[in-house]
């Protein structure tokens, strides 16, 4: 069974947070090859929130939603967004997606949602209402594209 969970940084106990970070870890780094300063001092702000599912007592996909200003001046942002790679294939990632713009928008309503999505993943976030905004650039040698999703998108 799928728990799925939405804490600030102090709620998170000493296992969840190693276990979150150990898989953005495993994928944004190892899997990705990609050295970046993945600790980056947004998971300790006091509005952002980690929302995450555990199977088995243990992190299987995870998301770190932001407050406006906290990333983005007139956005809320959604990053990190990450499924550990065995359970890709059961589609977490779009329960995944539908939860954190879920809590996004409770937590923050009425804010527009801007993120920073690998370009490979533009149609995985367009079905979710996101709006590509941008010309494709490079973050951490990954092609990227801004996108935003209004707060009233159906998706």
């Amino acid at each position: 069974m799928i728990t799925w969970h939405c804490q600030p940084f102090n709620a998170l106990s000493t296992f969840i947070l190693y276990d979150l970070l150990k898989l953005r870890c495993n994928v944004f780094v190892v899997e990705q090859n990609c050295p970046f300063p993945e600790l980056d001092g947004l998971d300790t702000l006091p509005n952002t929130r980690h929302l995450y599912a555990l199977k088995d007592n243990h992190i299987i996909a995870y998301a770190r939603l932001l407050a406006k200003e906290d990333c983005y001046p007139a956005h809320t942002s959604i990053g990190r967004v990450v499924v550990e790679q065995d359970n890709r294939k059961d589609k977490i990632g779009h329960i995944l997606m539908k939860n954190a713009v879920q809590e996004t928008l409770k937590l923050w309503p009425n804010i527009p949602i801007k993120i920073g999505a690998q370009s490979h993943l533009e149609k995985f976030y367009q079905s979710h209402g996101f709006i590509t905004v941008s010309a494709p650039y490079i973050e951490d040698g990954i092609e990227h594209y801004l996108m935003t999703r209004d707060p009233e998108a159906t998706n």
